[in-house]
């Protein structure tokens, strides 16, 4: 089981991994700090369907959620507008280091093969994995009846949950799909029996699909830590996003936006 202080263990090794080797050399290059504010827009990179992080509504297409309000947070620090680019996990590393955005912004859960692509910065949000089920769906009623023979478990395709699912089941098959929505509808169908998903993600199928059931773990299961990513070097432009994300969590920003957003359990995972 992954413990509170394996976790606390893991985002102070990946916050060391994201130092780069040679300062010097990084000092020597133009920074991307100084590309922001003489454009004076800061590009940030979203994933529009994330419900409490960063979510577009299909109906009225305003933003929304913890990470939105923090990226406005950040264009005021800078005294810079905030373009926002629509992202997906599946093509967030394309999209940073092929220069669509500056800085990703929308809950990046810190795996092993990101932090070798990407720069992060100290985590600020955490959560553990859930599932949903139908309330229709009579073989699962427990966290314990998920790994069974015979149950088929969801994910999606690039998020972390697949790495995690596919290292600890043991009973039950595993698919991935490409998207949120595939996996759903397979559950929705009866074809799987749960999709695995994150604390903000669950809400929003609690909050919109009637016919959605979650399934919580007793205990901790495998909490990953949240952060913002960027591409590595540039010392300056890190150091700016570290100095806004400690100064976020210090001044209470960060919790008033997590209350907001119904998000207040991801700032209690032992962070």
């Amino acid at each position: 089981m992954m413990t509170y202080q394996r976790v606390g263990l893991l985002c102070v090794l990946v916050w060391m991994l994201s130092f780069p080797l040679s300062a010097q050399v990084q000092a020597d290059l133009p920074s991307r700090l100084d590309q922001v504010l003489e454009r004076g827009e800061v590009r940030v990179c979203i994933w529009p369907e994330y419900y409490g992080i960063s979510y577009r509504n299909p109906r009225t297409r305003t933003l929304s959620g913890i990470d939105y309000e923090m990226a406005l947070e950040l264009g005021k620090e800078l005294g810079v507008t905030v373009a926002f680019v629509d992202s997906h996990f599946a093509h967030l590393i394309d999209d940073i280091l092929e220069d669509r955005c500056d800085v990703a912004m929308f809950a990046i859960g810190i795996t092993a093969e990101r932090v070798k692509a990407l720069r992060f910065t100290q985590p600020h949000l955490a959560s553990d994995i859930y599932a949903i089920t139908t309330k229709s769906n009579r073989r699962i009623q427990r966290w314990a009846d998920i790994d069974q023979e015979g149950v088929v478990v969801a994910v999606v395709k690039d998020t972390w949950h697949e790495p995690v699912m596919r290292a600890r089941l043991r009973h039950a098959e595993l698919v991935a799909f490409d998207t949120p929505f595939t996996r759903e509808q397979e559950v929705r169908s009866g074809r799987a029996d749960v999709f695995m998903t994150d604390y903000p993600y669950s809400q929003r199928m609690l909050d919109t699909a009637d016919w959605a059931r979650l399934i919580a773990p007793e205990e901790p299961y495998h909490i990953t830590p949240y952060a913002y990513a960027m591409q590595h070097g540039d010392d300056r432009w890190h150091q700016r996003m570290e100095q806004f994300v400690a100064a976020i969590k210090a001044d209470g920003r960060l919790r008033e936006a997590a209350q907001r957003n119904n998000l207040l359990p991801l700032l209690r995972n032992g962070l």
